[in-house]
């Protein structure tokens, strides 16, 4: 099976296995924002939706393996 790349690139697994994101919007338009909202943009976010969990499952089988021994 291939992964999606797109996927595999914006999520990744903790250490039990739930699934975290980064937080989007930073790119540009953030002199507006306080610097309490800026510092919250860098913490990751847990995907807790089932159907959005299974999704990332399927375009990413391989995300929470190979993470300390990647295959040669």
């Amino acid at each position: 099976m291939k992964t999606h790349k797109a996927t595999a690139k914006r999520f990744r697994t903790t250490g039990s296995g739930k699934v975290v994101r980064t937080k989007g919007g930073k790119s540009h338009f953030r002199r507006r924002r306080s610097s309490r909202v800026k510092q919250q943009l860098d913490k990751m976010q847990l995907v807790s939706q089932p159907a959005t969990l299974k999704r990332i499952r399927r375009l990413a089988p391989y995300l929470g393996l190979y993470k300390a021994n990647p295959p040669a």
